[in-house]
């Protein structure tokens, strides 16, 4: 049974030159920009927070 629906599942064979962009593609580097810009804000949140308890240990 098993050999059945891999090979019912599979595609045609037939290669298709690719000649423009998926949407996908287009869908996958939006996502990775939106992932770099929150991955940089708690960074830069995380940054400043240490930098600020810093400071503020050695006023007192």
């Amino acid at each position: 049974m098993l050999p059945i629906l891999s090979v019912a599942g599979g595609h045609s064979g037939t290669v298709h030159p690719r000649d423009q962009p998926e949407l996908s593609d287009f869908a996958l580097f939006a996502v990775a920009i939106i992932a770099v810009f929150f991955v940089r804000r708690a960074l830069r949140k995380r940054f400043i927070t240490r930098r600020r308890e810093r400071d503020a240990a050695r006023e007192d």
